[in-house]
């Protein structure tokens, strides 16, 4: 059997991390088993959804590395959709309800108030023709509920294990509104026989919606797919995802400079049992990959912890394989430029500060101008090498009589208007002289 699984954005916005890490849980299930991925893009509603967010959902995964097998888009399906109705309506299985809003709302209340659940009560499926049609005069349209069995459902969930819906605690659902347009859950079905999905991944708020979605499976002729619900992101104190970060965008990350193999990395790793640490590809992610390793509590997504994990793949990062980007920044002083400033980076975007560094102008910190003065008159000629900056500072040590921090501190300073930043051994050639001596006498260059 061939593994198949999809990924159903709507292109109604952006993708964001949770989208991200329902594609990408479906990816590495996929390719670990040798299979596929259809991207599925889930614009019935036609009203919101657009084609330039459709575009970016492409651009996103693209830029994550996550290539899809299979595309399709349920706008051109609506055939298919309706002649899956059609059969369950001519099975008895989908029904007219007439109700409104207002009506549905206070059914639940009453309901509420005498310690029932509020599921409906199917009082559409006593309606006669002549009370349809008494709707029908009054210009009221319907909506078409599906006629679920009251049977318990069971599946053994890729994550959870054993599960079960008992179906008779559920309201009928609604599949169709009144306006004719369909609701998520028939056409996922419908794509989800007809492009033979085998798997779906997806997130455990979907759990109920399994056991009606199973339904629709058996009365559509179909077995239902292989399911597996996975916990949903959390904020790093275990609370709620602030706004702010729950919507946080794919094309934010990386215009924000962070690399796609971290945020893979962070987002396949939190709520596992797997250290939270960069891998270097997408191929290791999959090696690594085991429902399993998922635990039941919820994934919490830290942005700090996405900084430290995207931190640790830029440190690896050979000049070769950023070169191009350097230049796109204005920040290529060549490899060895790069290989001094790498392991003091979080974000690429940073590479410009030390980059400035190097061309200045900067602004100079002087503690000490006597103490710079003497430094300035110790600065070798000609040009600098690995070698130079211990030979500088040996000979500043020797004539000041400063050591340690009183010693590296200041020269630090005023050479790079900064406390902390790469090794000044390897960027001490870089700067090179004419800077340097300029700096050590306070001026800006």
């Amino acid at each position: 059997m061939s593994i198949r699984l999809r990924f159903a954005p709507s292109p109604t916005g952006n993708i964001h991390v949770g989208n991200v890490r329902t594609a990408l849980l479906n990816w590495l299930f996929a390719l670990r088993e040798g299979g596929q991925v259809l991207l599925r893009i889930d614009d019935t509603d036609i009203a919101r959804s657009t084609k330039e967010y459709e575009a970016g959902i492409e651009r996103d995964l693209t830029w994550l590395g996550l290539n899809w097998h299979d595309r399709a888009n349920q706008s051109l399906r609506f055939d298919a959709y309706e002649k899956a109705a059609d059969k369950l309506k001519a099975d008895g299985l989908l029904y007219a309800c007439y109700e409104t809003e207002d009506e549905l709302d206070r059914k639940r209340k009453i309901a509420q108030s005498r310690g029932k659940p509020p599921i409906y009560d199917r009082a559409a499926l006593t309606l006669t023709d002549a009370d349809r049609a008494a709707f029908a005069a009054e210009g009221r349209k319907p909506h078409w509920r599906y006629k679920l069995s009251g049977a318990r459902k069971e599946w053994t969930d890729l994550v959870r294990g054993p599960q079960s819906i008992d179906t008779a605690s559920l309201s009928d659902p609604v599949l169709i509104k009144e306006d004719g347009s369909f609701l998520y859950t028939l056409p996922s079905v419908v794509d989800d026989i007809d492009f033979k999905i085998t798997h779906i991944v997806r997130g455990e708020d979907h759990v109920t919606n399994s056991g009606v979605q199973i339904e629709i499976f058996e009365a559509l002729g179909a077995a239902a797919p292989a399911l597996g619900h996975f916990p949903l992101l959390v904020g790093a104190d275990g609370g709620a995802l602030s706004k702010r970060i729950g919507s946080l965008g794919v094309g934010e990350l990386a215009a924000d400079g962070y690399e796609p193999i971290a945020v893979l990395s962070h987002l396949a790793k939190i709520g596992t049992s797997d250290p939270v640490e960069a891998r270097t590809s997408l191929d290791q992610l999959v090696a690594e990959f085991d429902f399993a390793k998922i635990g039941r509590a919820p994934a919490r997504f830290d942005p700090d912890e996405l900084k430290r994990v995207n931190a640790a793949v830029l440190h690896q990062l050979d000049y070769a394989s950023v070169k191009d980007r350097l230049a796109k920044l204005g920040s290529d002083k060549g490899e060895a430029f790069w290989n001094a400033v790498r392991a003091n980076l979080v974000l690429l975007p940073d590479v410009q500060d030390y980059a400035a560094i190097v061309d200045g102008p900067i602004t100079p910190i002087i503690a000490d101008a006597a103490f710079a003065q003497a430094a300035a008159e110790m600065l070798p000629t000609g040009a600098y090498d690995a070698t130079t900056w211990q030979a500088f500072t040996n000979a500043v040590k020797e004539k000041t009589g400063a050591k340690g921090k009183a010693l590296f501190m200041p020269l630090r300073q005023a050479l790079t208007g900064m406390d902390h930043g790469p090794e000044m051994g390897a960027l001490f050639p870089l700067i090179g002289e004419e800077r340097a001596r300029k700096r050590l006498m306070g001026e800006a260059a």
